[in-house]
Parts: structure tokens; sequence; C-alpha cells
């Protein structure tokens, strides 16, 4: 299902932790143009509600977050 998403960037985030990702990203998005599609890589299992939940108080949309093993990718488009 990944295939289906053509994102401009991809941000590794790593075993980082959710705060330091949540700035990261924000900065990282600034960056970007309305509707432009990031993928973000998180091994953090914190991300799994910190993001989805940032998403929504930013005003861009989760399209789609997969899990593999401990590393999760997600899919956002910018707002």
């Amino acid at each position: 299902m990944v295939e289906q998403f053509s994102p401009k960037l991809t941000y590794d985030a790593g075993p980082t932790g959710c705060g330091e990702l949540i700035m990261n990203l924000f900065l990282t998005m600034k960056k970007m143009e309305s509707s432009d599609i990031i993928e973000v890589i998180s091994y953090d299992p914190g991300a799994r509600e910190d993001l989805p939940a940032w998403c929504r108080l930013q005003k861009h949309t989760l399209l789609h977050r997969e899990d593999n093993g401990k590393i999760s990718h997600y899919f956002i488009e910018k707002g």
C-alpha cells in the first residue's frame, strides 16, 4: 500500500524521542508547500500516539501508517 504515496522527502528519525522528532519535523515541514507529502520513519513506539495527535493540531493529514516490526513509516500531507 505504501507505493501509492509519492513523498517529496523522507525524514528518518531513527530512535529519536518524540520531542525532538516533532521539533525536527515541524522545522522541516515549514519549508514544504501545502499538499506536499513527507515520509517519516521512526523507531520510537511513542510516535504511534504522538504523530497523529500532532498532525491534528497542526492541520496536517496523516495519510497512512505502516508498522514493520519496531519501525513505523508515516506518510503525512502538509495542510
